[in-house]
């Protein structure tokens, strides 16, 4: 599990240990194994390690780990929320074919379907795995950005197309043959706006902020908790989520959907 030392990793870390399985923390600090999964070698070291503490067998990767649109390097964005957990999961996609039931999650973000600053080429970039040519776009994307919405958030467009490829990637992977005809299930969750460190951290919201003053629509009236999400990524991790892959979930209060009551379901055309 990645992001294993705070905010959604940890609840869902503690879920599944209370719950009588073996977690491996992934995170870059008072984890497992310590790597930074913004980075080739990090990955790699990521990968080795966790494979060497399962023996080589997983049952389930929750790929949680990530960075907020507050960050001021688009490309470091990027890197990390995109490149990092498609190299994992694809990393560790033979230990979780030798469980013989395995079952991965990708945290990803509504911001995917409700920042309207989604970069298709940028998109383009990461799904080809160009990262150079994803990070050398993400900094290009970020300085043509309006200076007041720098200066708030200052990678929001790294972040949703970000998040948005990576509910893309998840959608083409998960019906490939060496993933659905090798027994792996493969899915997202895209949270909306949850208490966590990083939420706070990038939007600047208080714990104690009403709702309703959110800049997007909350029709339940409450924000999220770190412990909404680790639910729901149990379970996906779970054996008898069997039927269950290429998903996008959004456990975000009902946001999307207030905000595209009719983007899906989409008929499909002849």
């Amino acid at each position: 599990m990645t992001g294993s030392a705070s905010g959604m990793g940890a609840a869902s870390a503690g879920l599944l240990r209370n719950a009588g399985h073996t977690v491996i923390g992934v995170d870059l600090h008072g984890a497992d194994v310590v790597a930074d999964l913004g980075t080739d070698e990090g990955r790699r070291t990521a990968v080795q390690e966790i494979l060497a503490a399962a023996g080589g067998v997983l049952d389930g990767v929750a790929a949680i780990a990530g960075v907020g649109p507050n960050m001021r390097d688009a490309a470091a964005v990027m890197s990390i929320n995109y490149f990092g957990p498609v190299a994992l999961l694809e990393g560790l996609r033979p230990a979780l074919v030798r469980s013989g039931a395995g079952r991965a999650v990708v945290i990803g973000s509504n911001s995917a379907t409700t920042v309207p600053l989604i970069d298709e080429d940028l998109a383009e970039f990461a799904l080809a795995g160009d990262e150079e040519a994803a990070r050398e776009r993400a900094r290009a994307v970020q300085s043509a950005m309006p200076p007041e919405v720098i200066e708030m958030a200052p990678s929001v467009g790294a972040y949703a197309t970000s998040k948005f490829a990576l509910a893309r990637w998840v959608r083409r992977t998960a019906v490939q043959a060496d993933w659905a005809r090798r027994g792996v299930l493969l899915n997202a969750i895209a949270p909306g706006a949850v208490l966590t460190p990083l939420m706070l951290g990038s939007t600047g919201t208080a714990a104690e902020t009403d709702p309703d003053e959110f800049p997007t629509p909350m029709p339940l009236g409450v924000f999220g908790h770190p412990e909404d999400i680790a639910f729901w990524v149990h379970q996906f991790l779970k054996p008898e989520a069997r039927f269950t892959t290429g998903a996008v979930l959004f456990v975000d209060g009902g946001t999307d959907a207030a905000m595209r009551p009719d983007a899906q379901p989409t008929a499909m055309t002849l």
